[in-house]
């Protein structure tokens, strides 16, 4: 009787910390949009989405280490999850709102990748959404304020996130501070990189779908041959089970005897 080999802490607690992270980071886009884009809101009400920020990062923090600490070898684990610690340790550093969302955007990220339910084109569709979302947010924030600033709606902000994620660039609307500028680069190398992974993704699926129709063409294909080679075999065997037809043979027809008187004739009388 085999014993079934028991699994890893380290990937128990992963599985089990999956949903209730990814909750988390919708509360923490909630929190952060909140502030930007109602500025006049109770100061109750920016003070618990402070909060909820904070939480949020805390406990993606708090993973890690936790996964850091279960670890076979943490210096693997620290070397192969840089951008894991580097989320980590940047609002602790430098504790700006900004650094706090770029963190957590990079922590939902990696979890959201471990995810065995969510597939490439789920995981790149999300990272396009979320990359537009918080750009636009953290675009306005930024410029709203800024005296040469023309970003000073949400509109004004999303559009120019769309258009800077496809390289588009229209020029009606820029940013004009420097960290702006740096959101907007940010935010250029990731739409290419995320249209180069849904390029390819497209092109994988057209591609897979014409080995697909191809296979089974060819087994139609296969199919009709075996067939027709049946069909063929049938026909010879039909041909020599029946064999050639034997001609038909006819009775011979009676030779009427010399000897024999014709009726109605007189028999002449013997000596």
């Amino acid at each position: 009787m085999s014993v079934k080999k028991e699994r890893p802490l380290k990937v128990r607690w992963e599985e089990r910390t999956q949903t209730p992270l990814l909750v988390l980071a919708v509360a923490f886009g909630i929190a952060y949009a909140v502030p930007i884009i109602t500025p006049g809101a109770e100061p109750s009400v920016l003070r618990l989405c402070h909060y909820v920020e904070w939480a949020v990062w805390g406990a993606f923090a708090v993973d890690y280490l936790v996964r850091l600490l279960l670890a076979s070898s943490r210096w693997t684990f620290v070397r192969s999850h840089p951008l894991d610690l580097l989320a980590v340790v940047l609002p602790l550093v430098q504790p700006l709102r900004l650094l706090r969302v770029v963190s957590t955007l990079l922590l939902v990220g990696r979890r959201a990748r471990m995810a065995p339910q969510i597939t490439l084109t789920t995981y790149v569709a999300g990272a396009v959404v979320g990359l537009m979302m918080f750009g636009s947010l953290a675009v306005l924030h930024v410029e709203r304020d800024a005296p040469d600033g023309n970003i000073k709606t949400l509109g004004d902000a999303v559009w120019w996130s769309f258009t800077t994620m496809t390289t588009v660039g229209y020029g009606d609307h820029a940013p004009t501070t420097g960290l702006g500028r740096v959101l907007a680069v940010g935010l250029m190398l990731s739409g290419i990189a995320l249209l180069g992974v849904v390029t390819a993704n497209i092109a994988a699926w057209f591609i897979a779908r014409f080995e697909r129709d191809d296979a089974v063409e060819r087994r139609q294909t296969e199919l009709l041959e075996a067939l027709t080679r049946e069909v063929r075999e049938l026909r010879a065997e039909v041909a020599r089970l029946s064999g050639p037809v034997p001609p038909q043979t006819t009775a011979p027809e009676a030779v009427p005897d010399a000897a024999a008187p014709e009726p109605g004739a007189a028999i002449a009388p013997t000596a």
